[in-house]
């Protein structure tokens, strides 16, 4: 009877060892495959230039829907290839009052297209 159950348990210990052994793997590719397809959606974003800090309410940004944490991809013919400084923003927008710009963000992780029409309005600047 001794024999019988030292053999028995020592089945039971095998096979909990392989049951583990898999779920290990199991859990690595898993690991592996998040790890590969969050690379591979970093990678299809473009690279940012700049962030929005601040949106005023009533503005011709927070109209457009421009929102804080909006990471600036493009802004019309600004791009992160020919972006030096936040007065090549300032030179765009002054050239565009009145007519819409193409403004490409990064919004949690996705690509938002923004139509963007600088403007005279109650507030300062032409955006907001």
């Amino acid at each position: 009877l001794q024999n019988d159950h030292k053999a028995l348990m020592k089945q039971v210990e095998e096979a909990l060892h392989q049951l583990h052994a898999r779920e290990k793997e199991k859990h690595a590719k898993d690991e592996a495959e998040a790890l590969a397809e969050a690379m591979s959606q970093n990678q299809s974003l473009p690279q940012a230039f700049a962030k929005v800090n601040a949106v005023t309410p009533g503005s011709p940004a927070s109209i457009s829907g421009l929102q804080v944490d909006d990471e600036i991809v493009e802004f019309g013919s600004v791009n992160v290839n020919n972006f030096q400084n936040l007065q090549n923003i300032a030179t765009v927008v002054q050239h565009s009052e009145g007519r819409p710009l193409s403004v490409t963000v990064i919004r949690s992780g996705k690509k938002v297209h923004v139509g963007l029409t600088p403007k005279r309005w109650a507030g300062k600047g032409l955006l907001g």
